[in-house]
């Protein structure tokens, strides 16, 4: 029987558990052990979203992050030749929807360490969001309206390193929608795991409420000011 390339990637995959075999011909001395190390959020009681969701959305980031070194693991194992070619390419397109599920994620819990607050009366941020929306509840609602888009996917707010514009984003799923040359400066999970514990889908509106209560403002004035990136 002849294995098709689809079929074989599938295969060694799941045989292999994403594992890197012994003669991978990866160098232990001189590749690390891991690209991605799943960081650590100390985040407080929240208002609205309880502790078990945030363990469990937690447990979920943390196979972002290992899904992502074993793809780039198993990328640089194979030869670059016509056997792998079918493979190379699943693996590579996978991994940009896990690498950015790892870095949303991280972006999202950060959000909500150290407790919601303000962005300062007088920052730029601010300033940025009176010119352009009017006001910050103007801006709030635009993204709230964002985010009872249909679908799984995020909510992103990006800003221009050149201009200082603000632009609200939806991205499809982790990866459909990226823009590039763009800072990303606030991201909100609204996929169903993010809220399946605290409520049902078809309240997906509360839980954004809650997002919003709990949100660290200042966070985001660091990104938009430059002071936090990725």
């Amino acid at each position: 029987m002849t294995i098709r390339p689809e079929q074989r990637a599938v295969q060694v995959w799941d045989d292999e558990g994403g594992r890197t075999p012994s003669n991978s011909g990866i160098n232990p001395e001189t590749d690390p052990a891991e690209y991605f190390v799943a960081e650590s959020f100390q985040i407080p009681e929240l208002t609205g979203i309880s502790a078990r969701n945030i363990h469990e959305h937690l447990e979920l980031y943390q196979g972002y992050v290992k899904s992502a070194n074993r793809i780039i693991k198993r990328v640089r194992e194979l030869t670059k030749d016509d056997d792998h070619l079918y493979e190379l390419s699943l693996l590579q397109r996978r991994f940009a929807y896990e690498h950015a599920g790892l870095t949303h994620h991280e972006m999202f819990f950060e959000q909500f360490v150290g407790g919601p607050t303000a962005c300062a009366e007088s920052g730029p941020f601010l300033k940025q969001v009176a010119k352009e929306f009017g006001d910050f509840d103007s801006l709030t609602a635009c993204l709230k309206g964002i985010a009872m888009t249909r679908g799984v996917g995020w909510v992103m707010l990006y800003s221009c390193p050149d201009t200082g514009h603000l632009i609200p984003h939806w991205i499809d799923e982790h990866h459909i929608g990226l823009l590039s040359g763009l800072r990303p400066i606030l991201a909100l999970d609204m996929w169903e795991h993010a809220f399946v514990y605290d409520y049902a889908t078809s309240e997906k509106e509360k839980y954004i409420d809650a997002l919003f209560q709990n949100l660290s403002w200042q966070k985001v004035e660091m990104r938009f000011e430059g002071g936090w990136h990725r």
